[in-house]
């Protein structure tokens, strides 16, 4: 029989890949409520530190320019948590073992949740900027530094996608994934997104020094504002790759027991 498009033997993995992430992106059109929450949430929550906290919180700078960076990896974090739900709800309604009695490999499936999660949150992101320049936000940074910054934002974005897509798989049902997107957004609380971690307790100067967001924001902080960054950037790029491999394997490994 010949090769089928969209069938792993006729194009590789690009194809199927190609089709899981166009049917993704039809279905986030059709869901308006999830598209129009993820992208206001960030846009509130920089409204709500700005205008209501950003006067009694002093970080040697405009609070804009410095909560700035904070709100966009919180707004990657919350609209790429949302994979989860996504892929719990695929596995729930049988969806995937459609895709599977066609050939299609968990890979292609997956990818395309991720890629599609991307394309989404690049759009939030986008607006999330746009609504921080309109505000007062500042960035300096020089091509340069916008395209570096842009590129760790865009690796963060599929490490966390593809970590929560893994998540997906894990969970039972979408209900136990969705709770995923409040882990999330709490990560960058405890981290330099909102005020500096000096000002913190001690006990706490720990994990918020060491968990994977604080050196993201300090790279995206120091790369808009054209300032000095250290060893931040390669901190958030070991991470994001660190995350990003380990999700590819566990996914995989999650894959295949689940419909297996």
């Amino acid at each position: 029989m010949p090769d089928s498009p969209g069938i792993p033997g006729s194009a590789g993995l690009l194809t199927p890949a190609l089709t899981m992430t166009g049917r993704c992106i039809r279905l986030s059109r059709r869901d308006i409520d999830a598209v129009i929450t993820s992208m206001m949430l960030p846009v509130m929550l920089m409204l709500v530190f700005v205008y209501f906290f950003g006067g009694a919180i002093s970080t040697g700078t405009e609070y804009i320019d410095y909560v700035a960076p904070g709100i966009l990896v919180l707004c990657a974090a919350f609209g790429s948590s949302g994979t989860a739900v996504r892929v719990s709800e695929d596995m729930k309604g049988g969806i995937i073992d459609r895709f599977r009695s066609l050939d299609v490999g968990g890979t292609s499936i997956l990818a395309g949740h991720v890629v599609a999660s991307t394309v989404r949150n690049l759009f939030s992101t986008a607006l999330v900027l746009g609504i921080g320049l309109l505000i007062g936000f500042r960035p300096s940074a020089s091509p340069a530094g916008w395209l570096a910054a842009g590129g760790v934002l865009v690796l963060f974005l599929v490490a966390l996608s593809w970590l929560s897509a893994t998540v997906g798989l894990l969970a039972k049902t979408p209900e136990a994934a969705a709770g995923f997107t409040f882990f999330m957004m709490f990560l960058p609380y405890p981290s330099s997104a909102f005020v500096p971690i000096e000002t913190m307790p001690g006990w706490l100067h720990g994990f918020a020094d060491h968990q994977p967001v604080t050196p993201l924001i300090e790279s995206l902080r120091g790369l808009l504002h054209d300032q000095p960054v250290g060893s931040a950037p390669w901190l958030a790029l070991a991470w994001c790759a660190g995350i990003l491999a380990a999700a590819v394997a566990l996914s995989g490994v999650l894959f295949r027991v689940r419909t297996g």
